[in-house]
């Protein structure tokens, strides 16, 4: 995927962010995410060996999934990521010495921020996307206000996107939505429930394609 051609990104729409207490818990919620339609897949560092897994990741599914890693927060966090075989790097909140290595990588790199202020910080650095974090404090009208300063720049919410709001953060002018708890829940993890996690990844595949359809009416 081309850094700064975001085509990818608009077309795959929801991005699952994956915690998990083990790699290997980690990998059983990717395999039902896909299964149910995701493409998205964005495994955070708090996962233990993360790196490990974004590479075997990298090898089973190749370009059939949009490979990222989330939650750098170091720049060797950030090479270990491209090494492994991301090809978008996401980090909660912006730091220069974060953001410069996160762009040196050549990779698309999305960066956290919240207010206007750090809208400003982060497409000043040259990030590509926008991750508003934690999205659940302001909602859909939130990014809507945003988009009025911001009109070009691509923001994706994460946090407190639903199944049932996907439309509307969509129609506020998302780019893409973030997900974490509410497709890989931490319930299903503990219960090794992966059959609901698939179900999940369904709902919100259905979602998606019927907040295009609307909007394309």
């Amino acid at each position: 995927m081309n850094a700064h051609d975001l085509t990818v990104v608009r077309e795959t729409g929801v991005i699952a962010v994956v915690r998990a207490p083990s790699a290997a818990l980690a990998r059983r919620a990717i395999d039902a995410v896909i299964a149910g339609g995701v493409r998205g897949i964005e495994v955070t560092f708090t996962v233990p060996d993360a790196a490990t897994l974004i590479a075997d990741l990298a090898r089973d599914f190749g370009s059939d999934i949009l490979l990222g890693a989330g939650t750098l927060t170091t720049p060797d966090d950030v090479q270990r990521a491209a090494d492994a075989g991301a090809v978008f790097l996401v980090s909660p909140g912006f730091a220069p010495d974060l953001g410069a290595a996160m762009r040196a990588t050549g990779l698309t790199t999305m960066a956290g921020a919240l207010t206007p202020s750090e809208v400003m910080a982060v497409r000043g650095a040259g990030m590509d996307v926008v991750k508003v974090f934690p999205a659940s404090l302001g909602g859909p009208s939130y990014l809507r206000a945003l988009r009025g300063p911001f009109p070009d720049v691509p923001l994706m919410p994460t946090g407190g996107v639903s199944a049932g709001n996907v439309a509307e953060w969509l129609a506020a002018g998302a780019i893409a939505v973030g997900v974490g708890g509410e497709l890989v829940s931490s319930a299903d993890l503990a219960a090794e429930d992966f059959s609901s996690t698939r179900r999940r990844a369904q709902q919100f595949t259905e979602a998606l394609e019927q907040a295009r359809k609307e909007a394309g009416a």
